[in-house]
């Protein structure tokens, strides 16, 4: 449990000032952990249970800092046949059905089943930020050097439809399933887990997890390539590793020059530069808003023809 310890730890550190994404966490921890439920004097309250500590006390801090309302911290200590374990319980009392309202957990006085629709359809910071709440909540990942897995249990299985269409955002595949009367979302793939572990900000993490694989898997964007076994795969592979080297050096030249690029088109050129294994589709998931594969293929070609002619009216 130590190294997903690490990883719960160095996502509570994080510091988004984006309030819409901090809202989008607390959303989906509540989901994850809780919920909202009758007390014994049958008023609505809020109950999220961790395992992590401080998975638990960052949730309680932005209930109190986002919602101003007050919320409780309370560890207890339970015996089971595998040992004891520590519980940590984050409870809203006062001011729970607002909450509920806030958060859009219930939703025209009906409880939300999967995940609110403003996060669903939010921006690709609320959907980074979702998954990190459901990862605090409720994600197991495995430990260094054996089979890669990561994994969230689900309150719902529309929860976890939910949860694989924000991954879907993200360009990246996780699979819900059920297992028993449980619903998960799992990802086994090593790629697609570091590139979870690193949307939803655990890069140091991410670099960890990474360097201990075991020795059988590839490890480089060579290694990568040299093992595709389809070969449409390794044509768009190559493809994607030359945009970027083309759009690196346009925006080295661009900047060497002093000159001003639009927005739209400055935007897909980072695009490709930050996800440079990403196929052109997953890249207009990843654009704020989406955009089709076709709109952000021409954005970029629109970049490097810029760039072409720049570089011809310098010569």
């Amino acid at each position: 449990m130590a190294f997903i310890d690490d990883v719960k730890g160095e996502l509570a550190e994080l510091e988004d000032e984006k309030v819409d994404a901090r809202k989008a966490q607390v959303t989906t921890m509540i989901r994850f952990a809780g919920g909202f439920m009758n007390n014994a004097q049958k008023q609505i309250i809020m109950l999220a249970r961790f395992d992590s500590l401080v998975a638990a006390q960052w949730l309680k801090n932005n209930i109190e800092e986002l919602y101003n309302l007050e919320a409780q911290l309370v560890t207890s200590t339970r015996t089971t046949p595998k040992g004891t374990h520590q519980y940590h319980d984050v409870k809203v009392e006062r001011g729970a059905v607002n909450l509920a309202v806030a958060t859009g957990l219930i939703d025209r006085n009906r409880a939300v089943r999967g995940l609110p629709a403003k996060i669903v359809q939010g921006k690709i910071a609320q959907v980074r930020a979702a998954w990190r709440g459901a990862f605090m909540a409720r994600g197991i990942l495995s430990d260094l050097g054996k089979n890669p897995y990561m994994e969230i249990i689900c309150p719902s299985n529309e929860a976890a439809m939910a949860l694989a269409g924000l991954a879907r955002r993200l360009g990246i595949t996780a699979k819900p399933r059920q297992l028993s009367k449980s619903f998960r979302v799992t990802l086994t793939d090593p790629d697609s887990i570091e590139r979870m572990l690193n949307s939803m900000g655990a890069v140091h993490s991410s670099r960890d997890w990474t360097g201990k694989r075991s020795d059988g898997e590839t490890r480089s964007k060579a290694n990568r390539l040299a093992n595709f076994d389809d070969a449409n795969m390794r044509r768009s592979a190559k493809a994607a590793a030359e945009a970027c080297d083309k759009v690196r050096q346009a925006f080295d030249m661009f900047e060497k020059n002093g000159i001003d690029v639009p927005e739209n088109l400055r935007v897909a050129g980072k695009l490709r530069l930050e996800h440079g294994d990403a196929s052109l589709e997953e890249l207009g998931r990843l654009a704020e808003p989406p955009i089709s594969k076709d709109a952000i293929a021409g954005r970029i070609r629109r970049l490097l023809q810029l760039a072409e002619k720049t570089s011809r009216s310098l010569s």
